[in-house]
């Protein structure tokens, strides 16, 4: 296993910051978290004619056939800014779901169509009560004549108000677990779909709740076997977690930077702040909790790209942990900021509620650990990713 990245990958990470530091620094993520979108259009654009979309994307279907660590390499670089951008939602979310759930067919119609940027997807996976999948699904699927409809609630999807195609997780009736589960794709504006965005707690994520009442989807419209995707939505999840516990990692990265930056030029007593030796034993502790998740991450998208059979286990430890890290140096950073740290116009708070509303995403660490045990219990079998 390859566990440093080649001068390729690092020329990947080189390029990505330097367009997001001119393009999505703080004073333009502002800007953004007034638009009604809630991300700049025009850097999904420019992310679509770079080829960004369809990094991980095999060449079969548009896009540049790298694998899960280039893409986690720009999920690294996004977080470090907290860019607020549907490129998770669709790139990291999406995308898996169509190349583990989707027929060959059904693979041909989207993933090129996501590589050249022209699609937007939401995917509606959780219920009202938050659970996360596989456990919370809450829209059922029924047969009706020769199709389908879809009822129920799906809450906290991820740039909802503003994708051209939702793809929802449905579960038929009776059933449990990873059973009875199913992938609809339904364009945005179908009937029975309404959409009520969320004033969130991260205001850089925009979310919404989606209702769903009788919504009716042909056979075409369900990715691969009614009922059947259950073990595909798993490793579509794994993979999606193992980029949230990238960007998360490049959050607590930037924290650090800018606390050490902070505390080199902030004054008292007549010295910097960073030479009393209670501020060095913070930055150290954070220090250390950096360079641990950047090992539980980059060896999780490691995994994902040549050991599929270890996916489950590297992706509950990498995002149990990465998001653990983020949340403890942003709150730190806070801290070490002193007043300053608590106001409006100072940016750490913006990374404080990232890094808890990434924890509540695709389940929370403590329930990545405990899921974690079940997988060691049970054991499990590699799935081809594409």
């Amino acid at each position: 296993m390859q566990f440093t990245h080649s001068e390729e990958q690092q020329l990947i990470r080189a390029s990505a910051r330097s367009l997001l530091a001119a393009r999505a620094n703080a004073a333009q993520r502002r800007a953004t978290l007034g638009l009604r979108a809630g991300y700049d259009p025009q850097l999904w654009r420019t992310f679509a004619e770079l080829g960004w979309m369809g990094l991980a994307i095999p060449q079969a279907y548009g896009g540049a056939g790298l694998g899960w660590v280039e893409l986690c390499l720009l999920q690294e670089e996004q977080g470090r800014l907290l860019v607020a951008s549907p490129f998770f939602a669709t790139s990291a979310l999406a995308a898996p779901l169509i190349g583990c759930c989707a027929h060959e067919a059904q693979r041909q119609s989207l993933l090129p169509r996501i590589a050249a940027g022209e699609l937007r997807i939401a995917c509606a996976l959780a219920g009202a009560d938050g659970r996360p999948p596989l456990d919370g699904v809450g829209v059922s699927l029924e047969s009706e004549g020769q199709g389908f409809t879809l009822s129920g609630v799906s809450d906290f999807v991820i740039h909802g108000d503003s994708a051209d195609l939702f793809l929802v997780l449905a579960r038929a009736p009776q059933s449990h677990g990873a059973a009875g589960l199913s992938v609809a794709a339904l364009p945005a504006g179908t009937a029975g779909v309404t959409v009520h965005p969320h004033v969130m707690l991260d205001l850089t994520r925009p979310m919404s709740r989606v209702e769903f009442q009788g919504a009716t989807v042909n056979r075409q419209q369900l990715l691969g076997e009614p009922g059947d995707a259950g073990r595909g939505i798993e490793q579509a999840l794994d993979l999606a977690r193992i980029a949230l516990a990238s960007e998360a990692l490049g959050g607590a990265e930037y924290v650090l930077e800018m606390t050490t930056g902070y505390v080199k030029e902030r004054m008292q007593f007549g010295r910097p702040i960073g030479s009393f030796q209670a501020v060095k034993h913070r930055l150290a502790d954070m220090m250390i909790e950096v360079e641990a998740a950047k090992s539980a991450a980059w060896y999780a998208a490691t995994v994902a790209q040549e050991r599929p059979e270890e996916l489950a286990e590297a992706a509950a430890i990498a995002k149990s942990y990465c998001c653990d890290a983020f949340f403890d140096c942003a709150a730190n950073a806070i801290q070490l900021h002193g007043g300053v740290g608590f106001t409006w116009e100072h940016e750490a708070h913006l990374y404080f509620k990232r890094a808890r509303a990434t924890a509540t995403l695709l389940g929370t660490p403590a329930w990545q650990r405990e899921r974690l045990v079940r997988h060691f219990a049970a054991g499990s079998s590699p799935t081809p990713i594409f």
